[in-house]
């Protein structure tokens, strides 16, 4: 074994052996060197605040943008606050000395719009000059007036912009500064060092506080919004689950049709060729293959508690069924057709069924009472529907729901690359436009 694996594992072993409130200790003291030393001159200056509260949204567009700079404006009036109180708190200083004890904590307070922390030490190294030059000996040592302002401001400055952390080791240091000045420096008179920690503490409490209410209601606005897109996501597999459900039936009867088909052509013709039965025993193979696949596909996507229907899946034949369904639920509804009404692809079919099923079921949900229309347009390319409604009337209170329904009908549509828009009326109701394109070819 080598000298620097013994060396290592030596390290290794002091450390395990180390009790828990040795390692407290330690990680304390490395916060402590790393936000309060390490970190003393970085440079981050105060950006400013964000106008789309819910107050400043509403202002007029040049006072939201002056808005902006509200806690540069705090800072910099309780800068001149600390500048008055420095000039005329001292009555034994007049000319530049008072300008000076006054000058110098503005600053310091000044500094925090830039670099915070800084302004911390040059505030406790700011104040005994300033009580020197101000001869604050007499009821106002370590802090003269001006001084003890700006501490303070400071304090709450340096919390608000970094962790409460921080300001539990500014608060201790400030003790330090304190109870130092007062036993080794200071005169045998009054000191304000109790005064400056008990204002400071309940300060410092606040923006704490505050800080951490601010800090939850961010992870709580980013935990909903990671649900509400965890919930949109998994509302658009449940629809294209239940999309890949439906058409399951439509797709197995086309591939059964062809098997059947492909097993029946031989005895059609009579005395085929080898090559002609060979080629419909490789359809009727291929066809049967497939439409075990998509049974095993389907069975993938089957949510346990499902069944599959006994009926096939409805066409727009039996929408005279679905409107009669929901005129018995109280739904007053017209339906208008226009076009050369013909039989287009069971998935066209299909799917403009769901979606006009599923428009007259929000109808019922969110606008009880109000009548609805449905036209369904067939025009050259393809199909066009339209399921508009009013807005809700009587008695019944509209029902929230739980807000798929959209979601399926773009799903639908998109699977086929027509084309949705759903919005609100004029007058309160609700439309739902969508158009479904059916190539000639594809016309059934």
């Amino acid at each position: 074994m080598t000298d620097t694996q013994t060396t290592q594992r030596v390290k290794r072993t002091d450390a395990a052996s180390r009790s828990p409130e040795f390692r407290l200790a330690m990680g304390a003291l490395s916060g402590l060197r790393q936000e309060l030393f390490q970190d003393a001159f970085a440079y981050r200056p105060l950006a400013p605040r964000a106008t789309d509260g819910p107050v400043t949204r509403r202002l007029p567009g040049r006072i939201r943008r002056a808005a902006a700079w509200t806690p540069h404006a705090i800072v910099a009036g309780g800068a001149l606050m600390v500048l008055l109180t420095g000039v005329t708190a001292s009555s034994s200083v007049y000319g530049p000395a008072a300008v000076l004890v006054g000058a110098i904590p503005a600053t310091v307070v000044l500094m925090t719009l830039v670099r915070p922390v800084l302004a911390f030490w040059a505030s406790l190294a700011s104040t005994p000059f300033v009580s020197l030059i101000g001869g604050a000996w007499d009821g106002d040592w370590p802090w003269p007036p001006a001084s003890f302002a700006a501490h303070l401001a400071v304090l709450t400055v340096v919390a608000a912009r970094t962790r409460p952390r921080t300001a539990l080791w500014m608060w201790l240091m400030t003790g330090a500064f304190g109870l130092f000045g007062e036993v080794f420096v200071g005169p045998e008179s009054f000191s304000n060092t109790f005064p400056m920690m008990f204002v400071s503490a309940m300060v410092l409490l606040v923006v704490a506080l505050a800080q951490v209410r601010r800090e939850a209601e961010r992870e709580v606005a980013v935990q909903q919004s990671v649900t509400a897109v965890e919930r949109d996501r998994r509302t658009l597999l449940e629809e294209r689950t239940t999309i890949a459900r439906e058409l399951h039936d439509v797709v197995a009867h086309h591939m059964s049709v062809v098997a059947i088909q492909a097993e029946a052509a031989p005895y059609r013709v009579e005395n085929p060729p080898p090559e002609l039965e060979q080629a419909f025993v490789t359809i009727r193979e291929n066809a049967v293959a497939a439409l075990t696949e998509l049974r095993r596909v389907l069975g993938v996507v089957r949510a346990e508690d499902y069944e599959a229907p006994d009926a096939p899946q409805p066409t727009l034949a039996d929408l005279d069924g679905l409107l009669r369904n929901v005129r018995d639920a109280g739904l007053e509804v017209d339906l208008a057709i226009t076009g050369a009404v013909r039989e287009l692809p069971q998935g066209v079919e299909l799917s403009a069924y769901r979606i006009i099923q599923e428009a007259l079921s929000n109808a019922l949900r969110h606008a009880p009472g109000a009548p609805a229309k449905v036209e369904v347009s067939y025009v050259l390319g393809g199909l066009g529907l339209r399921i508009v409604n009013g807005p809700a009337r009587g008695l019944v209170k509209p029902s929230q729901g739980a807000g798929h329904g959209i979601t399926g009908m773009r799903e639908r549509v998109a699977m086929l690359n027509g084309e949705m828009t759903a919005g609100s009326t004029e007058d309160g109701g609700y439309e739902i436009a969508a158009f479904l394109p059916v190539a000639k070819d594809e016309t059934a």
